[in-house]
């Protein structure tokens, strides 16, 4: 598969293409003619007397310095050079790759100004497989992700750091004349156009979403589980109850998925014909309601970062008209809300998987099952410290859940006296996201246990299904034994789609 970068824009398919499978990307013809077009224009002004933001002028607070033509070069190079300080630990090679093909895709709208040569040389980047270095700390999500970028940018000059396909670290030029490519001589408007987007906060939610849009089903499947592994009812999860009576688009897909795992089940058929129980707890009644909601914010978010997509974000832009206009399009606002409304949903998700899975192992919730589900109380513990582990998991989520977005921090003298902290709030998400697969990894395993325990009695087919699929990995009920790589594999499981695949088509 080859990813092409066209005026019209790219998908959040083609980021995870680029970011996760590492596919080729080329540049459309029309985009090139485009970019020569309006790069005649710049070279223009930047051999003119009138002040223009980013081409005859300092930046930020020194927007109003006049940089006089024979320095206008050197003031991009130092631009990045100045920029390029970031610290702290190594930003994931996929979020470097996701930021930079966004960037890619906004040099490919022809609002920049740059050069072809800017754009081909940061595809060939990625084609190459060399990954700058970019540092956890640096952006505060206005004026662009200024920080990460900036590492970026500088690998294109062959400067700074960077690391190849096998993720070694090896000077850049080496880097660059392995892979036949030329370090870049920026020219004027180009280094402020390589770093002034919300590429690094936009990249980190496309991924974010994909993740979430698999653990949203991943909730629903180890929801069935521990529903049957409880002696739970199944009636609350029933069509009639959710579309006609509260049509949230999410909680409708969600109580589908639940009911349509749970169907054939021969311990929810004994439950039912034993009556003794009218209602479940909440952990497990409400199921649908937490996971539609966080289905619903997900879908939110979705259209944000699809809007986001169809922008071209830099400072100042090139109108069709060729007027060059200075505009606060780069505040990250708008991403920095869902980023963390993304980190609220879960966490509350995370915190619901936890007290279903506290309740497999409390012997006077559990409706039958050992305490802790252990082989032998007292001698072994069971799963009791995998709880705990949950629990800490949820904890640091709950924290992660405190919005970004509501604070700021005023920089550059005043001047970017509002700031969005969006990478914040990106980089804070994707640990919450992390947490919540282990969490949902936990809940799995503690509930796959749970049902062997009631054996004869038979499990849905999807549930046994999927705990096959486990048990060809992890030992079933027995004693204790060391239980970290057994969380691990199912983390793992997860992340690959085996035990999601065994489950069957959800919606």
């Amino acid at each position: 598969m080859t990813v092409t970068l066209k005026l019209s824009g790219v998908t959040a398919a083609d980021v995870i293409a680029v970011a996760r499978q590492e596919e080729r990307v080329e540049v459309s013809r029309d985009v090139r003619a485009e970019l020569e077009s309006v790069r005649a224009h710049i070279d223009d002004l930047a051999h003119g007397d009138t002040p223009v933001y980013g081409i005859s002028t300092g930046f930020g607070a020194l927007a109003d310095t006049a940089i006089p033509p024979e320095r206008r070069a050197q003031l991009q190079r130092s631009l990045i050079r100045s920029h390029a300080a970031g610290t702290g630990p190594e930003v994931e090679r996929e979020v470097v790759r996701a930021m930079m093909f966004l960037r890619a895709r906004t040099l490919a709208s022809g609002y920049t100004g740059v050069r072809p040569v800017v754009l081909d040389t940061m595809v060939m980047l990625l084609n190459a497989g060399i990954t700058p270095i970019v540092h956890e700390y640096g952006s505060l999500g206005c004026s662009g992700d200024l920080a990460p970028l900036s590492h970026a940018a500088l690998v294109l000059m062959g400067e700074g750091r960077a690391r190849d396909r096998l993720g070694e670290e090896r000077p850049v030029l080496d880097l660059l004349a392995e892979a036949n490519i030329a370090p870049i001589e920026l020219a004027e408007k180009e280094g402020l156009a390589l770093i002034n987007g919300t590429d690094g906060m936009l990249g980190m939610l496309v991924l974010a979403l994909a993740d979430l849009d698999v653990l949203a089903k991943v909730a629903d499947l180890s929801t069935s589980l521990t529903v049957q592994a409880l002696r739970g009812r199944d009636t609350v999860f029933s069509p009639e109850l959710h579309g006609p009576l509260r049509p949230h688009p999410g909680q409708v897909a969600s109580a589908a998925n639940i009911f349509s795992l749970l169907a054939g089940s021969g311990i929810v058929a004994d439950v039912m014909a034993e009556g003794s129980r009218v209602q479940d707890a909440y952990s497990i009644r409400c199921a649908p309601q937490v996971a539609g909601g966080v289905r619903d914010t997900i879908a939110h978010a979705r259209t944000v970062a699809d809007r986001e997509l169809a922008s071209a974000i830099d400072n100042p832009v090139v109108l069709r008209d060729g007027r060059v206009t200075s505009n606060g399009n780069f505040h990250g606002a708008p991403v920095a809300y869902v980023l963390d409304f993304l980190a609220i949903v879960a966490a509350d998700l995370a915190s619901i998987a936890e007290r279903r899975t506290d309740r497999m192992l409390d012997k006077s919730r559990s409706h039958g099952l050992p305490p802790f589900l252990a082989d032998d109380p007292g001698v072994d513990s069971g799963v009791m410290i995998a709880q705990y582990t949950q629990a800490g998991l949820v904890a640091e989520m709950k924290r992660l859940a405190v919005p970004a977005s509501a604070d700021s921090i005023p920089s550059s003298a005043m001047q970017e006296d509002h700031v969005s902290l969006g990478w914040h709030a990106a980089r804070k998400l994707r640990t919450s996201v992390d947490n919540l697969r282990r969490v949902l990894a936990i809940e799995l395993l503690a509930a796959a246990r749970a049902i062997d325990m009631r054996a004869p009695l038979q499990p849905s087919e999807p549930a046994q299904r999927v705990i096959k699929v486990l048990r060809e990995h992890v030992e079933g009920p027995g004693p204790d034994r060391f239980l970290a790589p057994a969380i691990e594999v199912a983390v793992h499981l997860l992340q690959s789609g085996e035990l999601l695949a065994a489950a069957g088509d959800l919606h």
